[in-house]
């Protein structure tokens, strides 16, 4: 039987107390499944779940919200659906951008930052960053120094002193986010 397991992403539960166990939200060609310590796979439907399949682009992306929610993204359309950690309720949020709107935006790549209380999302086709509320109302496209083209993921650079500038990886390459999160500079693997 084919495996049709895409990719998954494992995620320590951000609940706290005896409850509190570790998540594995396993995301396939139908939608995504939680796994948890102990207890059965359970499947969740993603309604109007829409993506391009490789090698067309890369896939959508997990991410684990501030409060234990999973965010799972199209990669072609600018919509984000949110799991309700506890009840596994999925609601939908079309986001409105403030720019290219004449594009076929999606998010390959999708990380939170509790530093800046947003998400940071990558459009792999455009080689665009983008800042997301945390309401998962808008998405502004953060200026870049040059574009990131073929950006599968994001992910946040560990602080490892106090600095006006949050740091993320984005393609192997280190982005500088200006204070305003309107613009960011990138710079290749070893430089700081």
């Amino acid at each position: 039987m084919r495996n049709k397991v895409l990719w998954f992403i494992a995620a320590a539960s951000l609940l706290s107390g005896p409850a509190a166990a570790e998540q594995t939200w396993v995301l396939n060609v139908d939608g995504v499944y939680l796994q948890q310590a102990r207890k059965p796979r359970v499947e969740v439907k993603l309604p109007g779940w829409h993506w391009a399949h490789e090698p067309y682009a890369c896939p959508p992306a997990v991410a684990i919200g501030p409060r234990g929610e999973a965010l799972v993204t199209s990669n072609v359309l600018p919509v984000l659906w949110k799991i309700d950690p506890q009840t596994l309720a999925v609601t939908v949020h079309s986001l409105e951008l403030d720019a290219d709107l004449d594009k076929d935006v999606g998010f390959s790549g999708l990380v939170y930052s509790a530093r800046d209380g947003a998400y940071f999302a990558v459009s792999e086709l455009h080689g665009t960053l983008w800042r997301i509320d945390p309401l998962l109302r808008r998405a502004q496209k953060i200026a870049l120094s040059e574009p990131v083209r073929g950006a599968c993921s994001v992910s946040m650079q560990r602080q490892e002193r106090t600095s006006r500038f949050s740091r993320l990886t984005v393609h192997g390459m280190t982005v500088n986010l200006a204070p305003d999160q309107r613009s960011a500079y990138l710079m290749t693997g070893g430089s700081r």
